[in-house]
């Protein structure tokens, strides 16, 4: 791949974690019940620039327990070393990949494929250390964990970034832009 072709969009907290120790997000339902009907802060128009969806196997497990499948027709690819069964109606927008973020990038830079949307926090870790990221969309939700599953976890050097726009919603989220500069010093 001539350019790194990952976006990540997240949801956060201020502390920086994306989930209790056990994966549980029940914090992220309580605080979208703030959120006024029809508003998806922007999420629908950011998917619709994604070709594929990267996530990890926790985070596939967990958005299957919420019932109704979110992401519709859009291709997953879901990167695991574990044996995942995929249930039958995901089985045409769905694959599993033991690839490494490097090799999976390559493979679907070859199928056209331009940007992804990588989800789950141990992937995003991988795909930043990889330096495969270039954009972050990050909604901060007022709400402390103060402990869980980081974000970006340790890092072994400082990552610039370049601020685009930042958007404050009235019921509390804040929603920052950034892309990476390879510009600035590492």
């Amino acid at each position: 791949m001539n350019e790194p072709a990952s976006l990540c969009l997240y949801r956060d907290q201020p502390d920086g974690y994306i989930a209790r120790e056990n994966g549980d997000v029940d914090w992220l339902i309580a605080a979208n019940t703030q959120v006024p009907a029809g508003e998806d802060c922007g999420f629908f128009v950011f998917m619709e620039s994604v070709d594929v969806l990267v996530m990890g196997s926790r985070s596939f497990e967990k958005v299957l327990s919420f019932g109704e499948w979110p992401y519709g027709e859009k291709a997953v690819v879901v990167l695991s070393h574990r044996n995942l069964t995929i249930p039958g109606p995901l089985q045409n927008t769905v694959t599993l990949s033991s690839e490494s973020p490097a090799a999976l990038c390559d493979r679907l830079s070859q199928n056209g494929v331009k940007r992804l949307y990588v989800d789950g926090g141990a992937i995003i870790q991988s795909f930043l250390k990889a330096g495969l990221l270039t954009d972050f969309t990050i909604t901060a939700i007022p709400v402390l964990l103060g402990k869980g599953i980081p974000l970006f976890g340790d890092l072994e050097a400082d990552l610039p970034l370049e601020h685009q726009e930042t958007k404050v919603y009235d019921f509390g989220f804040v929603q920052s832009k950034y892309r990476m500069n390879p510009h600035l010093s590492r």
